[in-house]
């Protein structure tokens, strides 16, 4: 198993993108698996090591990365210990991480590695949601699948709170581990109205021209299983595969101790594996 961790690849807002690559390396050229992690979450986050290796161990170059604004530094990457940068996180922002991590692909000194025709985009809740807008915009994807995703960023805050949010600059929410108090700025809000056309799962998820899989815990406390029964009406080419009583993390928690990936996770992996198969 070759694994390379916290590879620096420079970003386009002044912050690196931070990756993880893991592949078996039996074989050249492989596809290639690009993962978002979700909100509050990061690339270490719970069993995503295990993750890795089981889809290296299938065949595929699987690149898991932190969104250069999670929050998360270089040096500390398991830890939001910027919480500035996390305060200045948007969907413009991590969209061109994506994109920076495609450029990347593209660029590397050993890309003949690669299967360059064979691109995937995979990601958990936010992060699915935002490698569903990346896959519509960008021909190089061939496949997309999206794990436990929003249909709407805006779909949990009010008009109201909004204009307390636009008034008081930032609100705080709390890191359920970690206690921190951490802060959104209104730029947040700004960067979704400003970017609403591009910034639009349902435009997007209609969009798609390529298969998109979309795996959702039918006990999702975060994000309601409703969710992914109304993207599969958008585009009813799309594979729907619901988790029995599986939550928003699939049963996973960070920090994981266990030796096996949790069974509704292993789902997952395995759903997700032989749809990218396909």
């Amino acid at each position: 198993m070759n694994r390379f961790k916290n590879i620096l690849i420079n970003g386009k807002h002044g912050k690196p993108v931070v990756a993880d690559m893991f592949f078996n390396g039996n074989k050249d050229p492989m596809p290639v698996i690009i993962f978002a992690h979700g909100f509050k979450g990061f690339k270490d986050w719970g069993p995503y090591d295990m993750i890795a290796e089981s889809f290296a161990h299938a065949g595929f170059v699987f690149i898991k990365f932190n969104f250069s604004f999670n929050g998360t530094t270089p040096d500390n990457p398991t830890e939001f210990a910027d919480l500035e940068a996390f305060g200045q996180n948007n969907f413009t922002k991590e969209l061109d991480d994506l994109d920076t991590l495609l450029n990347w692909l593209w660029q590397h000194p050993q890309k003949e590695r690669f299967d360059l025709n064979t691109i995937y985009l995979a990601g958990h809740s936010r992060g699915g949601a935002i490698s569903i807008i990346k896959a519509a915009e960008d021909g190089r994807i061939s496949k997309i699948a999206s794990w436990a995703s929003p249909i709407e960023f805006g779909k949990y805050i009010s008009p109201q709170q909004l204009s307390l949010w636009q008034q008081a600059g930032v609100i705080y929410i709390e890191n359920a581990r970690t206690h921190q108090q951490m802060p959104l700025y209104y730029q947040l809000a700004e960067d979704a109205i400003n970017n609403a056309h591009r910034i639009n799962i349902h435009k997007a998820v209609k969009q798609l021209s390529i298969p998109h899989l979309i795996i959702h815990g039918t006990e999702d406390e975060t994000v309601s299983f409703s969710d992914a029964l109304v993207m599969h009406s958008w585009n009813t080419r799309a594979c729907l595969t619901p988790i029995a009583s599986a939550n928003h993390s699939f049963g996973a928690e960070h920090p994981y101790a266990g030796q096996l990936l949790p069974p509704h996770y292993q789902q997952v992996v395995n759903e997700t594996i032989a749809f990218f198969r396909a």
